[in-house]
């Protein structure tokens, strides 16, 4: 279900940059309406290539690392409670 988001957030973006390119004004360097042409082109790439990323799971290997040093984190913290329980416990 998340990569069929994606896929449709991805194709809605690229939708509209192919509609949109005819209308935009490319042609007279720097003026305002080129200036926001550019920018609204560089945006629009950037939320495809954001969706395109997820589809692929480029990072789902650092994903993977990053639950593996948060599960090891959480083990800790209860090693260390754990211990000081038994701390308390015996200065009693």
């Amino acid at each position: 279900m998340k990569g069929f988001k994606n896929v449709v957030y991805m194709s809605v973006a690229l939708g509209m940059l192919i509609y949109s390119l005819p209308q935009l004004q490319l042609r007279e360097v720097g003026s305002l309406p080129m200036i926001f042409s550019s920018i609204w082109i560089a945006m629009a790439l950037l939320v495809i290539a954001s969706h395109l990323h997820q589809i692929l799971g480029v990072d789902e290997e650092k994903r993977r690392e990053l639950k593996r040093i948060n599960r090891m984190k959480k083990w800790q913290l209860e090693q260390l409670v754990q211990g000081r329980r038994k701390m308390l416990q015996f200065r009693k």
